[in-house]
């Protein structure tokens, strides 16, 4: 085994022990009844739901896509969803799994997974709306085939950061620098959204690869998601609260923990493809604010 990935899953095994102390001390809102947490916002033809609501499967023809959204809207947390990704040729297919507040200067904080051909990967793109304002994107390869099995794909949201992860590998880190006058969502509640779509305008090599419906129907399966978050109920100051409940907000969630440092180096050199904040054509070299600050 290639001695990187032996390092990886030390990390890893280390960053879920932490994890499970974590969880201990929080109120879990929920552990995993799509039909209690959940409505279909579209095509519920084209969702199947297991008898007992643990796992769930969108899929995407011809004739539509689906999605669904959580009931409850939220202000900070953690957000767990284990995904297996459409297999074989998916060009074209656009899986997002992403937090929204729905409002005309929107917050959002995406994990969108983009299909590919036959034999290339799946992209995995993070993005971030922060005042109805986005352009944020990054793209990663993922160190493993997505298809295969069901992995965790986390968001934890507080005062201090965003941070994106991968069965506990951190990818991706926002930092909160609105003192230096960038946006971070940080007043607006959101809901959890999860859909499959059409997205071959764009979502292949910049839409040269067309979706081919003779592979499909194209199903994308869900199970084990866990919601550990401040339910919204209109006073933001429970929300931002520092205390045993709400201990995402705490100190040490403040910034990444050296594992997880190591970890995140780890996927910059190794698995990064596009870096909004390298991308001086796309910006004519008046990069974001936020380029020139501390990534973590």
């Amino acid at each position: 085994m290639n001695v990187r990935i032996v390092n990886v899953v030390v990390f890893v095994t280390f960053l879920v022990i932490s994890k499970d102390l974590e969880i201990s001390l929080s109120s879990v809102v929920s552990v995993g009844d799509f039909n209690k947490d959940f409505f279909v916002t579209w095509a519920p033809n084209h969702i199947n739901t297991t008898a007992d609501g643990r796992e769930r499967s969108l899929i995407l023809d011809k004739d539509s896509g689906a999605a669904f959204a959580s009931n409850e809207m939220f202000l900070f947390g953690e957000i767990d969803m284990q995904i297996k990704l459409v297999p074989g040729h998916s060009a074209g297919n656009v899986v997002a799994f992403y937090l929204s507040s729905d409002q005309p200067n929107r917050d959002e904080i995406d994990f969108e997974f983009l299909g590919n051909v036959t034999g290339q990967p799946w992209i995995l793109q993070t993005n971030i709306f922060a005042d109805g304002f986005d352009n944020r994107e990054e793209r990663i390869y993922l160190w493993f085939d997505p298809t295969k099995d069901f992995h965790t794909y986390s968001i934890l949201w507080n005062l201090h950061q965003i941070l994106f992860m991968v069965d506990w590998v951190p990818i991706r880190v926002y930092l909160n620098h609105a003192d230096k006058g960038i946006a971070f969502p940080r007043w607006q509640p959101m809901s959890l959204k999860v859909s499959l779509w059409n997205g071959d305008s764009w979502a292949t090599r910049g839409g040269k690869d067309k979706i081919d419906w003779s592979k499909g129907p194209f199903i994308a399966s869900f199970r084990d998601y866990k919601i550990d978050a401040c339910i919204w109920r209109g006073n933001p100051r429970f929300c931002r609260a520092d205390s045993e409940t709400n201990w995402w907000n705490k100190a040490r969630f403040s910034t990444l923990s050296g594992p997880q440092s190591r970890l995140f180096k780890w996927v910059r050199k190794y698995h990064l493809i596009y870096d909004y904040c390298q991308d001086n054509a796309r910006f004519q070299n008046n990069m974001p604010k936020e380029c020139s600050l501390p990534k973590y």
